[in-house]
């Protein structure tokens, strides 16, 4: 069956991680969701680095974390934060395109 993120989390967000990385939150509505994505690793390195457009070793942890029923992912910021050229200098608006992610389980 195919799943749309955002049809599945309760929290799909973005933010700093300093200056020159960006992490992402995903906060799932229920655990039995949480533990099927877990398991079929339906969020992991090679994908989140294709949906971003970065190379994969840009992908700095992604990490799922059972009691919050929630997969953390760090990567790379492309552009440090305050540079010349940035246009999100907190990192909060860097998690649309996971909100259109799409996957099979």
């Amino acid at each position: 069956m195919e799943y749309n993120l955002k049809d599945i989390a309760s929290v799909i967000r973005s933010k700093n991680a300093g200056p020159y990385e960006l992490t992402f939150d995903v906060i799932f509505k229920d655990f039995d969701m949480y533990n099927k994505v877990k398991a079929a690793k339906a969020i992991n390195e090679k994908e989140f680095a294709r949906l971003y457009n970065i190379k994969e070793s840009d992908v700095i942890a992604l990490v799922y974390f059972d009691p919050a029923k929630a997969v953390k992912v760090t990567i790379v910021r492309p552009i440090p934060s305050g540079a010349l050229g940035e246009t999100d200098v907190y990192g909060a608006q860097q998690h649309s395109p996971l909100m259109n992610y799409k996957f099979s389980l």
